[in-house]
């Protein structure tokens, strides 16, 4: 996007860039094809649905980790989900069976519990189980799967020999944005405890964080590795359900400076977006986003800095103490009512924001190909009110 198109973007506003969209999906359509596996669309990192009409010219399933996942993936993008939970509910399975194609429990118990109902379902439904290589790379704990004491998945010392009836396939997750050199010693990993029963099952899903898309990434080596592994292995179904890599870098979220406060000589620029409601991974990860024409400083740059350094924390408008972030160095002093703008920031964003302190919502956007913007979905008080009843 540029100057003149942020201009017209309302403030707040998420905007996804379907040229840059379409650019990662032919990434990852290419990776598919040639490796031989399936790469579906994990609705925890996005699911802005109206925009499954650009996705399933690339892919044809998607993944789901509740109800309500399972059946967007049934009525919005037209195919059954490939659905994983911690736990299902008595409540909730019909609809998980309805709506899904496969279904992976998380532990054996699970299984038990659930799988008769599997099995008088009068449609075929493909059944796994979560599995725990008990090795990732992931450094930040709120983000690794096999960290020590995990609630995910079943250790190899837990399979029995023979596994279970109706049990189809494995299923792990053990990346975040990392690399194919990664996926590559965990593969080993996965090999050496699970290979035994690799011809018990028909699919082996290696889950997300399987970051293809960035610029860095070694393609080739992916597509390499992906087809050694199945010339190993041809009767194992090779499934990848990366989230970040479909949306990566394909938007921004546009803000507005409302107002500008000094602190023991700290400046911070207040916005009309919150970080712990609007972009709470920031905080979460935690990590400093990119903002388009400032330079990222160490975050106590900002208490050293004179005036003319135009040096600043960015604050959220929530009551949060801690919604704020900093520093960040501008070429100019900031203005009251100018675009603040955050990049990359369409995955993990929407759908983890929320209504904290009633906060004005931002506005849903995609920016077509065309250069026309079309707005999904402006929230108002009404969205605020229903969500608290």
């Amino acid at each position: 996007m540029d100057k003149a198109q942020i201009e017209k973007v309302p403030s707040p506003c998420y905007v996804m860039e379907e040229n840059l969209l379409r650019q990662n999906l032919s990434v990852i359509k290419q990776v598919k094809e040639r490796a031989g596996v399936e790469i579906i669309l994990a609705f925890k990192s996005f699911a802005m649905w109206k925009s499954f009409y650009i996705f399933r010219e690339y892919i044809d399933y998607t993944t789901a980790s509740s109800p309500y996942e399972a059946r967007l993936a049934y009525e919005e993008f037209g195919s059954k989900a490939h659905t994983y939970s911690p736990a299902y509910t008595e409540n909730d399975f019909p609809l998980i069976m309805a709506y899904s194609s496969h279904i992976t429990f998380n532990s054996f118990s699970q299984y038990q519990c659930f799988y008769p109902q599997v099995k008088t379902y009068p449609e075929k439904i493909s059944c796994g189980i979560r599995i725990n290589p008990e090795y990732s790379e992931v450094e930040v704990e709120l983000y690794n799967p096999c960290a020590p004491g995990t609630r995910f998945g079943v250790t190899a010392d837990m399979l029995p020999k023979i596994l279970p009836s109706g049990l189809e396939g494995f299923h792990c997750h053990c990346h975040c944005e990392s690399s194919s050199y990664e996926l590559e010693r965990t593969l080993r990993h996965i090999e050496e405890k699970f290979g035994c029963w690799f011809s018990q099952i028909k699919w082996l899903n290696l889950g997300g964080g399987h970051l293809m898309t960035r610029k860095d990434y070694d393609i080739e080596h992916l597509i390499k590795l992906l087809q050694e592994f199945k010339q190993k292995y041809p009767g194992l179904q090779v499934i990848l359900e990366p989230g970040s890599a479909f949306t990566w870098q394909t938007g921004p979220l546009v803000s507005t400076v409302v107002d500008i406060v000094e602190n023991k000589g700290i400046r911070t620029a207040i916005l009309d977006v919150s970080f712990t409601c609007h972009m709470p991974d920031c905080l979460e990860m935690p990590y400093q986003p990119v903002v388009r024409g400032a330079k990222a400083l160490p975050p106590e740059a900002v208490r050293n800095a004179v005036k003319e350094e135009n040096i600043y924390r960015l604050g959220g408008n929530s009551c949060l103490s801690g919604d704020y972030m900093g520093s960040w160095q501008f070429d100019h002093p900031l203005k009251l009512g100018e675009h603040i703008v955050f990049e990359d920031m369409v995955h993990y964003t929407m759908v983890k924001t929320n209504m904290f302190n009633g906060i004005q919502h931002p506005s849903i956007a995609l920016l077509h190909a065309d250069g026309q913007l079309e707005i999904y979905r402006h929230f108002c008080y009404e969205d605020y009110k229903n969500r608290m009843c």
